[in-house]
């Protein structure tokens, strides 16, 4: 038997970067994967296929509706889905290529197979050439989550499909029904319409992207209807039923039936922790009432040695807060000085245009009774954004009245996963909005419309009223 310093159960970015990071720090590192491939569901059929459709798609309503009123001329447009597919395959295979080779790289043993344990020292991994068992000082335990199934909607992989068959749909359906207004539904949803389908969004709760202050939403919402987007909120769904050959969602609003004729329907409400078959109980390991491995402010779990990160345990089921948690794994299991703020990461709706925050947005705090000054700039006004039409939206900027300190932002534009960035990193050393508004930004770029809603806080703003 095999034994290592380390063993990471799972290669998705929680899993691989812990596993990079505890090699960077001299460690002996194995890496257990039940895929073929690297990179988890983030890499395979997550995050990586979803942008990639998303780029696609949007070049197409560009160069479909947009390019003419640049002054530039084509002919009859149209989408190659199985070129657009190709695409997409051939950037995941570009990227999980890259972490295997990575692995090699930093002399990491990559393991094939589904992983349980059989004690809190000994790991069995059960795999196409046969069954090894591995012990380890440590082991982290990363295998993510798997999107949430109603029990009245399950998933056949046809009509009634998770994330996992909608980045890879053979044809446009006709009609398309997403349960569920958040990240993931809204960005699938949105590459559909972008290609042809009729698209309704079925969201049970008052708004879309709840999490977001309801000034972003009103405009979010605006703007994807304007795009082709059906939005039903407040609307709980019921079942599915077939109408004339033909699948129909259904669902009730306040007593009231509602039917969306559906050829295909994406389910797309939440994902929950993936433990099933790691043998937990063997290691001692417990869960919380959610499912989720339960573990310390340093991610051990109640048995000693063993970690847990990202998806599996409490926090946002987000790739980038699973890299963050690996890394401080790594680093504590090395005896170093591991960190890492949960108050800090950011959230991003990847549509166009994109919705990004972090902290806490207006409404949060004032919820809170938090005494926030608040500063808030139009990308109409900024030059950069009408250079590029890219006008729709603003920025947020939501800070303490008392002592200026930035407790949140939000952002609706294109390209606000990117700009968020700055905000956290302000945040991070306990930046306030003067900091943001008298931080240097180029001319002309987005980013000045940050700094702009920074000083707007003061009422300082010097390219609004």
């Amino acid at each position: 038997m095999e034994s290592y310093d380390v063993v990471v159960i799972g290669a998705g970015p929680g899993g691989y970067v812990c596993a990079f990071r505890a090699a960077q720090l001299g460690l002996r590192v194995a890496l257990v994967e039940r895929r073929a491939t690297l990179g988890g569901t983030c890499l395979n059929v997550g995050c990586i296929p979803s942008k990639a459709l998303l780029y696609s798609s949007e070049q197409l309503v560009f160069t479909r509706d947009h390019a003419a009123a640049h002054g530039i001329r084509t002919g009859p447009v149209s989408a190659d889905l199985g070129e657009l597919m190709r695409r997409k395959d051939g950037v995941v295979a570009k990227l999980v290529g890259g972490v295997s080779t990575l692995a090699r790289a930093r002399k990491i043993a990559v393991l094939t197979g589904e992983a349980s344990f059989t004690s809190p020292s000994v790991l069995e991994v059960r795999g196409p050439s046969g069954t090894v068992q591995v012990g380890a000082a440590n082991f982290v335990i990363a295998t993510g989550s798997a999107p949430v199934e109603l029990p009245f909607l399950k998933f056949d992989g046809k009509t009634v499909v998770s994330s996992d068959q909608a980045i890879a749909f053979d044809r446009v359906p006709a009609s398309l029904a997403v349960v569920g207004g958040g990240a993931i539904g809204l960005e699938l949803g949105s590459v559909w319409a972008r290609l042809g389908s009729s698209v309704t969004v079925v969201e049970f709760l008052p708004k879309i992207v709840a999490g977001y202050d309801d000034d972003v939403v009103r405009t979010f919402s605006r703007l994807l209807q304007k795009q082709g987007l059906k939005i039903e909120t407040g609307a709980k769904v019921t079942g599915l039923r077939v109408a004339g050959g033909s699948p129909v969602l259904t669902a009730d609003r306040g007593g009231q039936a509602l039917e969306f004729p559906a050829e295909r329907v994406l389910v797309a409400v939440g994902r929950r922790p993936y433990t099933e078959g790691l043998g937990l109980d063997k290691a001692g390991v417990a869960l919380d009432e959610k499912g989720r491995v339960r573990v310390d402010s340093r991610l051990r779990t109640g048995a000693k040695g063993i970690w847990a990160i990202g998806d599996v345990v409490a926090g946002p089921m987000l790739a980038h807060k699973a890299e963050e948690d690996g890394v401080a794994a790594a680093e504590w299991i090395a005896g170093k000085a591991g960190h890492i703020n949960w108050d800090l990461v950011p959230t991003i709706v990847y549509t166009d245009p994109e919705v990004a925050s972090v902290g806490l947005g207006e409404d949060a705090a004032r919820a809170l009774a938090i005494p926030v000054s608040v500063g808030r700039f139009n990308f109409a006004a900024n030059g950069r954004a009408i250079a590029n039409d890219s006008t729709d939206g603003f920025a947020k900027v939501v800070a303490d009245s008392r002592t200026d300190r930035i407790l949140g932002a939000q952002i609706i534009g294109r390209g606000a996963g990117e700009l968020i960035s700055e905000v956290v990193t302000h945040m991070e050393y306990g930046g306030s909005a003067e900091d943001l508004g008298r931080t240097i930004h180029a001319h002309p770029t987005m980013g000045e419309a940050l700094k702009e809603a920074g000083l707007a806080v003061s009422k300082s703003a010097i390219h609004a009223i």
